[in-house]
């Protein structure tokens, strides 16, 4: 039991790490109801049309749920508490910077990937160039992203696990790969989005009650909240410098989180659920809504559990962080409130993980076995087997890396799965669409030097280099043979100007030819499945 202190108040105690019958049984709630789900799914589920976008049937209400499901993960709502109660004002640029790329999405992307894609970003990208050096290219690309992404989402619930029944991590993110393979294998793209849709509304619910509860410490007002945070741990927590204070490491951080939502797979699938290009921007309306709302109150949780349970506390719990919003949940309402919330974050990763996998099987199977390996001329049941088969090689590496990655904030994980997404995904997704003299070995090259430039400055950075890795310096820090924590800023640039400069070497007319009917169906639909 870890003593919790609250402002002004005798310690506490935790129930975090000892089992309770409010986690379990809000835990054992959740995985039943979900699985019931998976199992009227699955019997729905027969065609690969049905396995990758739910036979197109979702509305836009239900995708735009869906959408706010995938988006508010483990980082979402573990992540930025944590970070903003460790961090303080610094915290929030998570928060701001993934909701800045939502507009642009809908601008931007929402209708040509409707119109212009079946079931995976590489069929937009593809759309007009030549198909397997592309698509080739394009399941690299998104892979890595889908998996840097899952390693965040593993490492949270691995976290949450451990702590909610007090067993081993490495058990812990072994029963989080069972039950996600459960959805995906049987489920397919319907379970996961209705998954993802009661998700939703549950977080959506626990987190408006967290915040409630929290404000009603300071008499609803978030100024008495600020002077608390203020008066403990001092101005500079209300101010920005606590986790970036390096101005291009802030332009970085912020072109990743801004533009890599416009190059995550798992996300832009969801486009090809809905019947049309008017329900995928339709559904995008209603997710921006509730994700804004969700990030405009999850930096008063991270604030609350600074003032209320402190920092000290939380560290000694999670030395990232991730464990701010439960300990707060649980000092404000009791054990059965962080039965709850914990049930609802391990929903939440589940639900994620489940979409990243089917998004990183969809790109081998779909991408490399029916568009390259079978030229197109699979059968329905080759399509839906080499999916599964995929999903489960892309689980079993989801586990291991979870384990490798233990004790980071998921937050900051999640953000360097925006860089490689920002770098090898969204410039060849934008030039296919917007620029006529875009070639084939243009995005070819651009996705490769956007995805192993973004994936190596990783690597080489004080992240993995020192933390995991442990590399430390002769005074015992941590340290990156490139200092840059979020490659962005280089990774995203370069690959723009390689694909530029490469596709005005390569001129290809038989693109530039095409370029007009891509225009058409992008605006209109025709053609369009």
């Amino acid at each position: 039991m870890i003593p919790v202190l609250a402002a002004g108040a005798a310690p506490l105690q935790t129930s975090l790490g000892k089992p309770t019958v409010a986690s379990i049984g809000f835990f054992f709630a959740i995985v039943v109801l979900t699985l019931i789900i998976t199992y009227f799914a699955a019997r729905k589920t027969k065609t690969s049309s049905e396995y990758y976008a739910a036979g197109r049937s979702v509305s836009a209400g239900q995708n735009g749920l869906a959408l706010a499901g995938d988006y508010m993960s483990a980082a979402s709502f573990l992540g930025i508490s944590g970070m903003v109660a460790l961090k303080g004002y610094d915290g929030m640029i998570y928060a701001t910077g993934w909701l800045a790329g939502w507009p642009a999405l809908m601008f931007l992307v929402a209708e040509p990937l409707r119109n212009l894609g079946k079931f995976t970003f590489a069929d937009v990208v593809a759309f007009r160039l030549r198909q397997t050096p592309v698509r080739i290219a394009a399941a690299f690309g998104g892979i890595a992203t889908v998996l840097f992404y899952t390693i965040a989402q593993m490492v949270g619930s691995g976290s949450l696990i451990k702590l909610m029944f007090g067993i081993d991590y490495v058990w812990a993110e072994l029963i989080v790969g069972v039950v996600m393979l459960g959805y995906v294998l049987f489920g397919g793209m319907l379970a996961t989005t209705w998954v993802q849709i009661i998700k939703a509304v549950l977080l959506l619910i626990g987190v408006t009650i967290l915040t409630i509860l929290v404000l009603s410490r300071f008499g609803f007002d978030p100024t008495n909240l600020y002077a608390a945070v203020s008066t403990q741990y001092g101005q500079a927590a209300l101010e920005p410098g606590g986790l970036v204070s390096n101005p291009v490491e802030a332009v970085s951080l912020g072109l990743a989180l801004m533009f890599g939502l416009l190059g995550l797979p798992h996300i832009l699938m969801r486009f090809y659920t809905v019947p049309d290009a008017k329900a995928a921007r339709k559904s995008v309306l209603y997710a921006t809504g509730l994700i804004g709302y969700f990030y405009l109150i999850i930096p008063i949780v991270g604030f609350g559990a600074a003032a209320l349970v402190g920092r000290d506390v939380i560290t000694s719990v999670d030395k990232s962080g991730n464990m701010a919003a439960p300990l707060v949940g649980e000092l404000l309402a009791g054990a059965p409130f962080l039965g709850f919330i914990a049930a609802v974050a391990f929903a939440t990763i589940l639900a994620v993980v489940a979409g990243l996998t089917l998004a990183g099987a969809s790109a081998y199977s779909h991408d490399i076995y029916v568009s390259v390996l079978k030229d197109g001329r699979a059968t329905e049941e080759e399509q839906v087997r080499a999916a599964k088969m995929a999903t489960v090689v892309f689980g079993v590496a989801a586990v291991a890396l979870g384990i490798a990655f233990e004790g980071q904030n998921v937050a900051f994980m999640v953000g360097l799965a925006f860089s490689i997404a920002a770098s090898a995904n969204f410039p060849a997704l934008l030039m296919s669409v917007l620029w006529k003299r875009f070639t084939t070995m243009g995005a070819v090259w651009s996705i490769v030097t956007g995805a192993v430039l973004s994936v190596v400055m990783i690597v080489l950075s004080p992240t993995v280099w020192g933390d995991v890795l442990k590399h430390v310096d002769a005074a015992g820090k941590p340290y990156g043979i490139i200092p840059l924590k979020n490659p962005a800023i280089v990774s995203m640039t370069a690959a723009f100007v390689v694909g530029i400069v490469v596709s005005l070497l390569s001129e290809e007319k038989k693109a530039q030819e095409a370029f007009e009917r891509e225009k058409i169906r992008t605006y209109l639909g025709v053609g369009a499945e």
